[in-house]
């Protein structure tokens, strides 16, 4: 694979962990449960350490790390404020929100790993597809639970 076609593939990666970073702060000051305001701050900061991470990858292989979430994002987290205030910030609404966005993280990992990348991202990537499916699991676990 052509260094610019993996770099190309890590900036959508960081594109995908920008937004989901923004998604879970949103998600964080929306919510009233002290406990998935930790949990969504925790998986906030592990969004933005893992686009430092991608952005690394991306400047190893000599290219232009993005540095920004995606239009469709910006729109999703309109809508997801719409719905909050709509909902009278229902966790479970919150939830299900997060559990969606989370979704289409783990397909986006799962689509740059299919991918022939050098050695040093594959780890970068299968590791940060790793903690993708714990969060999305443990949104899901609490959805299921309220």
């Amino acid at each position: 694979m052509l260094d610019r076609d993996v770099i190309s593939a890590l900036n959508e990666l960081i594109e995908t962990s920008r937004d989901s970073e923004k998604g879970f702060a949103l998600a964080a000051n929306a919510s009233k449960d002290p406990g998935m305001i930790r949990m969504f701050i925790e998986a906030e900061k592990s969004c933005r350490d893992a686009a430092a991470q991608l952005q690394g990858s991306v400047r190893l292989l000599g290219g232009h790390a993005d540095d920004s979430g995606s239009l469709k994002a910006v729109a999703h987290r309109g809508w997801l404020r719409l719905k909050s205030a709509l909902s009278a910030q229902d966790e479970r609404a919150i939830l299900e929100e997060r559990e969606k966005a989370e979704d289409h993280t783990k397909e986006r990992y799962a689509e740059a790993m299919k991918l022939d990348l050098p050695v040093g991202a594959r780890v970068v990537i299968d590791r940060q597809y790793q903690i993708a499916v714990a969060i999305h699991d443990r949104i899901k676990e609490l959805r299921d639970r309220s």
